[in-house]
């Protein structure tokens, strides 16, 4: 008798381990093995923060998270306008009297009017639109986004990212 309620215990410990196994998430975000929305390879040797966070826009969308998505869109293009503004050494333009930075609103606003460069037609309306849907995902209580409105932007995210990686120094 002994014999077997060792077994089952070894048994059950085993399944009881393989169930965690299953069920425990990572600890960090993990990167998808499609590049749904963006291309994780434009962003590999830039910053670590970025990559994850392409990485999430990525995996919101294979999971159809498209709020959370359309966030994250939001998210990145906030970090390219700011990481642009610092590598001119000029952060001090995009901040308020406490030294915050301001709103997507304002530091879209302030990077189309800057002089320090020039920014194609494309960004700049692609940033407009990127910044709708983002908001809209947000702040929008019974707006709840699709895979068509990600699939409709995904192009203008290209094009504005690519554009701010090259401002911003990131890529080459």
């Amino acid at each position: 008798m002994k014999g077997k309620v060792a077994a089952i215990a070894e048994n059950l410990k085993s399944f009881q381990d393989e169930i965690v196994g299953i069920v425990s998430l990572p600890l960090e975000v993990q990167h998808s093995n499609y590049d749904y929305v963006l291309h994780r390879k434009l962003f590999e040797n830039t910053r670590g923060y970025m990559l994850q966070v392409v990485d999430q826009i990525n995996l919101c969308y294979e999971h159809t998270c498209y709020d959370a998505c359309a966030v994250m869109i939001r998210r990145l293009i906030e970090i390219l306008i700011i990481e642009t503004y610092d590598k001119y050494n000029i952060e001090s333009e995009i901040c308020d009297s406490d030294n915050n930075f301001f709103f997507l609103d304002e530091l879209i606003s302030r990077f189309i009017s800057a002089s320090h460069w020039k920014i194609g037609r494309n960004t700049k309306s692609g940033l407009k639109k990127l910044k709708t849907i983002g908001d809209q995902s947000a702040h929008s209580r019974r707006y709840n986004a699709k895979r068509s409105y990600i699939d409709t932007v995904a192009q203008d995210l290209r094009v504005v990212t690519e554009e701010l990686l090259y401002l911003s120094g990131l890529r080459k």
